[in-house]
């Protein structure tokens, strides 16, 4: 099954992490590609005390505001084979890649990458994309999608991002 968490609310990368420990609690193998993340998130660190999930980022430090550099396309790309690997083998069960939405929306990965990854997958994989602005496509080819919607944030009050909550 092909599940998408879009939306733009918080908690579309909290759900598919929730997911991934569930599946983890079930002894499932879980590999999670971040793709326009290489910062050091707290979930990092709580992940790695589950030695059934991998998590690997495929993104800069920094934010990307402005047009994508080349370091943030060969990061995107690097994931990209690296999903293709990890697609086709028996190794994992769960397969997230998070903001692959954001990375597609960007013009990070394309279309066809993101469609040919799903096409690759073993059909024992169950895959979850994340991330606002999903593809039309995107939301025809899943079989679960799920959009959070931001009713109201405290951003808008001007609260920065806190750690252990927001990063």
């Amino acid at each position: 099954m092909i599940h998408v968490y879009t939306g733009n609310g918080k908690g579309k990368t909290t759900a598919a992490l929730g997911l991934a420990i569930r599946a983890a609690g079930a002894g499932l193998k879980v590999y999670i590609a971040q793709f326009a993340k290489g910062r050091n998130y707290c979930e990092l660190r709580s992940l790695k005390k589950f030695p059934n999930i991998r998590c690997e980022q495929f993104g800069t430090a920094c934010f990307i505001r402005k047009k994508p550099g080349k370091k943030d396309i060969r990061l995107a790309k690097d994931g990209i084979k690296k999903l293709e690997k990890i697609l086709k083998s028996d190794t994992y069960r769960l397969v997230i890649m998070d903001e692959a939405n954001i990375a597609l929306h960007l013009g990070l990965i394309t279309l066809s990458q993101l469609k040919q990854l799903c096409k690759v997958a073993l059909k024992n994989k169950e895959i979850v994309i994340t991330g606002r602005y999903a593809a039309p496509e995107i939301i025809r080819l899943a079989d679960l999608v799920s959009e959070v919607k931001e009713i109201k944030h405290y951003y808008r009050r001007g609260i920065k991002a806190r750690r252990g909550i927001e990063f």
